[in-house]
């Protein structure tokens, strides 16, 4: 497979995850009202019923994929994540459709895990980092335009259709990953599936030191966005009345993301995972204290709240990928399960992170920006224990 393929291919994987979030939040109120939910903020569940389903499975896919490879499990979680797509088109009242959405985060847990654990298995150090810059600039495509396709079926159609082509994109992606996605995992690699070396490899990545500090900042870190997402078409609809522009602010800041990303991967080789990430946190925890400051002063003009906003996103962008690959890092021998765990901890402590910051929101933009300004001081404390205190160093300090 060409590199570009293969980065298309794994950054295709990663963007059904965004896909399954970013189209439908146009939606969600039509969904309400739809299936009767008159509480405003309990929409917001057909997020976070999938971001849960989501994390939870990525416990189980790590360790299968280190044994049985990463073909056949990834094979399998598309399949799930196809099925239950259509079924939700067809949900009868809300309660069925949080059950269908959490089925299709059980799936889609598969393409997370083993998007990164094929990065991993053939590329490490900055070039892993280069390729997940790469990886995350066309995986935010999705939410660039996402938001938009909503908007264009609900013009023409309902909420339903909007499953409906979630179900025939994924599936499309389930067939290229089908034709044309080798065997990434080595048979040398492979670890036996029992419980003992599954439990073997689970304290491999919670001990290491430099592993578990950088997945628990970026969990701080995720917690804040997928807060963001959680109530996006209540702050930019509800607060700021930015009505059909919704999906153009939305892509706007995406489209920010990407670019950052770009540049990450043009500047990681020369410069280094730990001084981008390390300037980008120091960036990111500034923005948001000032953000959050504004906030509590009083209402913030909208122009103010993007440019803030924008700005922090950007800073997301090196902040992701290279913590990520920081984190994967000394874990290359159990890429799987060390993916798994990771993603498990940034997912579902993030989506519990986010529902609250999305759970409290109270018609001001004061609940979210307390949250990103509270989980960058937990991601820079992490990162400083991570380092012992040395940010910019180039390479690991001792564990």
């Amino acid at each position: 497979m060409p590199r570009w393929e293969f980065i298309a291919l794994a950054a295709a994987m990663m963007a059904l995850n965004a896909l399954a979030i970013d189209v439908m939040l146009i939606a969600l109120q039509q969904i309400g009202a739809s299936l009767m939910v008159d509480d405003e903020n309990a929409r917001q569940y057909v997020v976070t019923a999938y971001v849960v389903g989501f994390g939870m499975m990525q416990l189980f896919f790590g360790p299968i994929s280190d044994r049985f490879g990463r073909r056949g499990p990834l094979l399998a979680g598309l399949s799930v994540y196809v099925v239950a797509a259509f079924a939700c088109a067809f949900a009868p009242s809300f309660t069925v459709l949080l059950l269908l959405r959490f089925v299709q985060g059980l799936g889609a847990a598969a393409t997370r895990v083993i998007a990164v654990s094929i990065v991993r298995d053939v590329y490490g150090g900055r070039a892993m980092a280069e390729v997940m810059s790469l990886v995350f600039m066309v995986f935010m495509i999705i939410p660039i335009v996402a938001p938009g396709i909503g908007q264009v079926i609900m013009l023409f159609s309902e909420w339903h259709m909007i499953f409906v082509f979630i179900g025939v994109v994924s599936g499309a992606f389930t067939l290229w990953t089908w034709l044309r996605l080798p065997e990434t995992l080595r048979e040398e690699n492979r670890r036996p599936f029992t419980l003992a070396s599954v439990a073997q490899s689970f304290r491999m990545v919670v001990t290491n030191r430099v592993a578990i500090c950088y997945t628990v900042a970026m969990t701080a870190v995720f917690g804040a966005l997928f807060g963001f997402i959680n109530s996006a078409q209540q702050v930019y609809i509800g607060i700021y009345d930015t009505g059909e522009l919704f999906p153009v602010y939305f892509a706007a800041v995406a489209g920010m993301m990407a670019v950052s990303s770009f540049l990450n991967s043009r500047l990681v080789g020369r410069i280094g995972m730990r001084r981008l990430a390390h300037g980008a946190l120091i960036g990111f925890v500034a923005v948001n204290t000032i953000a959050f400051v504004l906030s509590l002063l009083g209402p913030v003009p909208f122009w103010l709240f993007l440019a803030l906003f924008s700005i922090a996103m950007m800073q997301f962008s090196w902040i992701g990928s290279n913590f990520n690959a920081l984190a994967m890092e000394p874990l290359g021998h159990v890429a799987g399960t060390a993916s798994s765990v990771q993603g498990f901890l940034q997912t579902v402590g993030g989506g519990v992170i986010g529902a609250a910051i999305g759970q409290a929101f109270d018609g001001t933009v004061v609940p979210l920006a307390g949250g990103y300004f509270f989980a960058s001081l937990v991601a820079l404390v992490m990162t400083l224990v991570a380092e012992k205190g040395r940010l910019f160093e180039p390479h690991n300090p001792p564990l």
